[in-house]
């Protein structure tokens, strides 16, 4: 049976056909058991990382290396060893996604995994060393989490295409802009524009961490040494062919949503002009009358309407039909469909 080995707060060893007496990890000594397969640390300190390095011959690579961008950092093969790092995400105390880094120290029996956050399929991996026999090497268990994070990084793009389908229901047949209240239409509109910008930023994070995935799982299974089995390498190409599936999936699910943003800005558009177009009514609508009130407001001594007996009905007559045709040119013009 394999059993786990606990070496402190921050590190943890997973062994294989091995049952350390102890938890003390400061009696195991200088050298490293051969049943030993994988170190995890997370968040481990300076003290433990030292330790981790003295035991196993590496080097320990630090938070602001694994967050580097370039692939030359990211991608190394060093005497033998390989140093890797990708993106993973996690949840906050708010439950919103965030972007952690993840490294991988893999030789040719031992595999070390750096990491600042607690990742559920790390655990799930970690359950499987005591009766997956087909977990018998760093190498193999450095598949199985890429294999675990493709399955993770696949059910929620699965997830976040439901919610773009649902979302663009709403859109497109739900009634956007079909309202009578301007104030409701507009908050519906906002509330779009905010679940398009979340799934989009998620949908961003999971790009992220598909594709350093597929950089990872590539740049191992190229590098050519003889410890990496074959069986490894058709895993790690498996990988890679995920990988490039599952960005055809997401590149359609951007499109998508770069749709719909592109069709709430529209009707945010539309609306905007509905109120122009009320507005551009209501000032033509009141100049006539205002024009009208305005002359036979002026006093003069020779206007010949005050003499008339008509003369201030007749003035209402036309201030009211001086606004009313307008509106019934605007009627006729389509302004009102």
């Amino acid at each position: 049976m394999r059993a786990l080995l606990c070496a402190g707060y921050g590190v943890r060893f997973l062994l294989k056909l091995y049952r350390w007496p102890s938890d003390d990890w400061q009696g195991i000594g200088a050298e490293m058991p051969s049943e030993i397969i994988w170190a995890d640390l997370l968040d481990a300190t300076a003290k433990e990382k030292q330790f981790v390095e003295r035991l196993l011959k590496i080097r320990i690579p630090s938070a602001e290396s694994l967050s580097e961008i370039e692939a030359s950092s990211r991608l190394i093969f060093d005497h033998g060893t390989l140093y890797l790092s990708a993106p993973a995400v996690r949840l906050n105390e708010d439950n919103e996604a965030e972007i952690t880094p993840v490294g991988f120290v893999i030789g040719p029996h031992v595999l070390v995994t750096v990491r600042f956050a607690q990742l559920p399929i790390f655990d799930d991996v970690g359950k499987r060393i005591g009766s997956d026999d087909s977990l018998e090497n760093g190498m193999c268990v450095f598949t199985s989490l890429l294999e675990a994070m493709i399955d993770r990084g696949a059910d929620v793009l699965e997830h976040l295409g439901a919610k773009v389908d649902l979302l663009s229901r709403g859109v497109f047949k739900g009634g956007l802009v079909r309202t009578k209240r301007p104030v409701r239409s507009s908050r519906r509109m906002h509330e779009a524009l905010e679940n398009i910008g979340e799934l989009a930023d998620r949908l961003t994070k999971a790009r992220d961490v598909l594709l350093g995935v597929g950089r990872i799982a590539s740049f191992a299974g190229d590098v050519g040494s003889e410890w990496i089995t074959a069986g490894s390498k058709k895993r790690l190409d498996a990988v890679s062919k995920d990988v490039v599936s599952l960005s055809d999936y997401e590149t359609r699910l951007s499109d998508k949503i770069q749709l719909l943003l592109d069709a709430v800005l529209g009707f945010i558009n539309i609306q905007q002009n509905e109120l122009f177009k009320v507005l551009t009514i209501v000032s033509v609508v009141g100049v006539p009358p205002t024009i009208l009130v305005g002359i036979w407001g002026m006093n003069f001594k020779n206007m010949p309407e005050l003499s008339w007996t008509f003369g201030y009905p007749l003035a209402l007559l036309a201030i009211i039909a001086s606004g009313v045709l307008p509106l019934v040119w605007f009627k006729r013009r389509g302004w009102f469909d």
